[in-house]
């Protein structure tokens, strides 16, 4: 059983509820209330966390309206309340309570935790990847800084006249707090004649507070209205389920775990009101997943979205041809991706082209398969830096969806987009295909709009992007003497090493370019004196500069005489003096091609 403390005017009473959505740690299924007197001055600056309890009888009584409890746990046994080391100063006073989080502020909680509370942070973690205990704590209102350049802010920056939006935001089990703030962000920080409705799609839901709790609460702002699903959909199909309850002229798509500052809507709006082709994204601000602190980056520091032939979105910064072309920082920049999460659209030009392929699979490559599509057909896709929303980014999703549901996905994406350069793609993953399904609608579709190929794409959208095909060599480096690949574990910007050559490509595939990079992705072997590590390629030579033989086998780094090579315990990749006798330092690099040659040099 575990306190909740309520502050009312009244004298201090106890309450217990039986109410599963509060105390769902705990197996009695009870939780405890406490009434506590508080001044109405100390009153209003509390942080509640909400809660639908219209009514409950207590001894024959029925107590009305308690509406609102800050989440303070405690056994029963102890008689006090756990977190008052948190608290300054002291409730029992009467005295405010700390704005947790405000202005963006991490809130860390001590290393002492009580054994039952840490058992609380650590259900909050299991169930959403992310500390829902330290949510819980900030206010669903909490106050950010207003974080943009003041560019953004100078008058008539934007048309008089903007569209309407529909703010959709889809989720399943979605913690109260983060999916509370989301909501509130938008209401509080746009101006409420450009948001025509905020649409709710619970993607099948079972949590307790996912349901009455949140139709009550939600019942007090006639902009928000929710939708359910009879069965689990996956975020790309409750997305389309989105843009079918949508109203307005304009769709703005967030995550359910976000945080919208000052002045987020109109930039978006606005770019989306001067031409109804153009799609945009605002800077997606970083809210840390354990202290919920927000990070931000000003206009000098923004990113726009790529890929690498893995078909993974990846942030590169922006290319000097687009910056060039900028007179302020924080004006909208071309972004060849989006990260997909979070972003605007003309609703008719959405349908248009085709909304998303509801053949996808739960989530998985649908931000890709928009942004090619976008380019392709005849749009626009923009960073936008005056508008920051907050994400909270996680190392993992709490749902599961399957990598070969991803896979399918994107050779989906691949058989309908990529043209030629689907082969590529198909290389990463050691030709190890699946059935995409019928994809003739699809292809159709394309021929329909009349799009452009993916040449022309990676030629005038992202020439930055390495192709394969210029590689003079790809796939799997192997040492004969072990039968160890290099393989990158997927880690980038830590040591490379070596495993057991599996033939499936992923970490073990590497190209070999005209300018000696031994690349994986956009990320390169780079040499520092004191190990191998996995670096972003920066096309300047100097450690990540290697010169292979096919006719010797050795990989040299730079101009030195000094070689690749596994340790002789076969655990290790490491760079030794070049020893041609040596079989440790012998590499096969498949599919070599000497036409291709530019600064590689035969030994």
């Amino acid at each position: 059983m575990f306190i909740y403390l309520l502050f009312t005017e009244e004298k201090e009473e106890r309450l217990v509820i039986h109410e599963p959505a509060l105390s769902s740690a705990d197996d009695s299924n009870e939780a405890a209330v406490i009434l506590a007197p508080v001044n109405k001055e100390a009153k209003e600056n509390i942080n509640f966390f909400p809660a639908v309890i219209e009514s409950h009888k207590v001894e024959g009584r029925e107590k009305r309206n308690v509406k609102q409890i800050l989440m303070v746990e405690a056994p029963l046994s102890r008689g006090k309340i756990i977190r008052e080391s948190l608290m300054s100063p002291d409730i029992k006073n009467g005295h405010s309570l700390p704005k947790y989080g405000d202005m963006g502020q991490p809130v860390v909680l001590p290393s002492d935790l009580p054994d039952n509370i840490r058992k609380i942070v650590e259900n909050g973690w299991n169930n959403n990847v992310f500390n829902q205990y330290v949510s819980d704590l900030i206010s669903v209102h909490r106050i950010l800084p207003d974080v943009r350049d003041s560019w953004c802010k100078e008058p008539v920056k934007y048309l008089e006249k903007l569209p309407q939006t529909s703010v959709i935001i889809c989720f399943h089990n979605e913690a109260w707090s983060t999916l509370v703030r989301t909501v509130h962000s938008v209401i509080d920080r746009s101006p409420s004649h450009l948001v025509k409705e905020v649409v709710l799609i619970d993607d099948f839901s079972d949590l307790p507070h996912t349901k009455l709790q949140l139709e009550e609460y939600m019942a007090k702002y006639t902009q928000v209205k929710i939708v359910r699903t009879s069965e689990r959909l996956g975020l790309i199909r409750a997305r389309l389920l989105g843009n079918e309850h949508a109203t307005g002229p304009v769709l703005t798509y967030l995550d359910s775990h976000c945080e919208c500052t000052e002045g987020w809507l109109e930039p978006l709006l606005d770019r989306i009101a001067r031409s109804t082709t153009t799609v945009v994204c605002p800077v997606i601000d970083s809210i840390d997943d354990t202290t919920f602190q927000y990070l931000w980056h000003n206009s000098s520091y923004i990113n726009v979205g790529g890929f690498n032939w893995n078909l993974m979105f990846d942030w590169h910064v922006i290319p000097k041809r687009d910056r060039d072309n900028q007179t302020n920082p924080a004006e909208p920049v071309r972004s060849p991706t989006m990260a997909g999460g979070l972003f605007a659209i003309d609703k008719a030009f959405f349908e248009m082209i085709g909304t998303y392929d509801s053949d996808f699979n739960i989530w998985g490559g649908e931000n890709l398969e928009l942004s090619f599509k976008i380019w392709m057909c005849g749009g626009t896709l923009e960073v936008v830096p005056c508008s920051h929303v907050g994400h909270v980014y996680r190392n993992d999703s709490p749902y599961s969806k399957g990598q070969n549901l991803v896979k399918r996905n994107l050779i989906r994406l691949a058989e309908v987009w990529l043209d030629d350069y689907a082969k590529y793609y198909y290389e990463h993953i050691g030709y190890d295909l699946e059935d995409p399904g019928d994809v003739s609608s699809r292809k159709e579709l394309r021929k329909k709009l009349g799009c452009k190929s993916f040449k022309w794409y990676l030629d005038n959208v992202y020439p930055e992007l390495f192709i394969p095909g210029d590689a003079v060599a790809s796939g799997e480096i192997r040492n004969k003497w072990s039968g160890r690949c290099v393989d990158s574990l997927n880690k980038e910007y830590q040591q490379v090493s070596v495993w057991p050559c599996h033939g499936q490509g992923n970490a073990q595939y590497w190209m070999l370019s005209k300018a000696g990079e031994i690349r994986h992705n956009t990320f390169c072997l780079d040499y520092t004196g004191q190990g191998i590590f996995l670096y972003p390629c920066h096309g300047n030579g100097g450690n990540q500069l290697w010169r292979y033989s096919p006719d010797t086998g050795m990989i040299k780094h730079n101009w030195d005489e000094m070689c690749l090579a596994i340790s002789e315990n076969r655990m290790r990749l490491t760079v030794e003096r070049c020893a041609s006798n040596t079989p440790r330092h012998l590499w096969k690099f498949e599919r070599f091609n000497t036409s291709k040659m530019l600064l590689q040099a035969q030994d």
